[in-house]
């Protein structure tokens, strides 16, 4: 893996670190690469119980496409020798980084320090709880470069802060601060750009700690019940509580609290 992306597993929590503070983490094709991988297989690690995406320097989360390298690569193949590499990405990288984020069986938590622009603002709402610095922003960018919307956007944004507001921002894209982010749900908590990593280790240690497979439950229901009816919904309750319940975690859980003592859950 490449050193644009870091991958670190530790007691259970991976941590991944965007690594490009130069270039405000946008996305080159060796990132991206980097970025899926670390993403997939964190994903598909049961010893990964949570995962931490996160990225390095003050300035930015990811500004997402690296489009310094983007417009080499799109005059490469408007001149026939680039083999579509250009659009193809959305494909090859961020379609597959948007599933596995969003399908692990694990809490995903993102600590974003920065901006948070296209397909980083994209990343950044497929977690399933987000910390966001007092000094970070969010904007679409996408009609910007005369572009539509990936990395997820045009399903988590509207589902988020909802349909005419997300249309709104994608065009009509404008810069978010952290406390409007956090008004319209796109952040679940603000804290001191200072305070931020060790917040979102605490949080993400803790999601870590707790019963993976309930965790991955809630993660599956409340997905599953936005489209489908409430019937259906219900039976995927019995469905997804009949499998926590069946787990160790919960035996564990209901022992702890018979002898008011502290669980330590396994993650199975």
């Amino acid at each position: 893996m490449a050193d644009t992306v870091l991958h670190e597993v530790t007691d259970g929590l991976a941590t991944i670190t965007l690594n490009r503070p130069e270039a405000m983490n946008a996305l080159n094709i060796a990132t991206k690469n980097a970025l899926r991988e670390a993403v997939e297989a964190a994903a598909a690690d049961d010893a990964v119980r949570a995962i931490l995406l996160t990225a390095a320097g003050e300035r930015a989360f990811c500004v997402g496409q690296d489009l310094k390298e983007h417009i080499g690569l799109l005059a490469a193949d408007r001149e026939g020798g680039g083999g579509g590499q250009t659009m193809s990405t959305v494909k090859e990288h961020y379609n597959p980084i948007a599933r596995a984020l969003a399908g692990a069986k694990k809490p995903v938590i993102a600590a974003v320090n920065g901006v948070a622009a296209g397909a980083g603002f994209g990343f950044a709402l497929l977690a399933d709880y987000r910390l966001v610095a007092d000094t970070a922003a969010f904007n679409t960018s996408f009609v910007g470069v005369a572009l539509s919307a990936d990395s997820g956007l045009s399903w988590t944004l509207p589902r988020v802060i909802g349909t005419s507001r997300a249309t709104d921002l994608l065009l009509f894209p404008r810069t978010i601060g952290a406390q409007e982010a956090l008004e319209l749900g796109i952040a679940n908590r603000v804290v001191p750009a200072a305070e931020l990593r060790a917040e979102a280790e605490k949080v993400a240690r803790a999601l870590a700690d707790g019963p993976t497979v309930a965790y991955a439950a809630i993660k599956e229901a409340v997905a599953y019940g936005l489209t489908h009816s409430l019937d259906e919904a219900l039976e995927k309750e019995d469905e997804l509580q009949t499998r926590a319940g069946a787990s160790e975690d919960h035996v564990i859980a209901v022992q702890a609290f018979v002898q008011k003592e502290k669980p330590k859950y396994v993650g199975r």
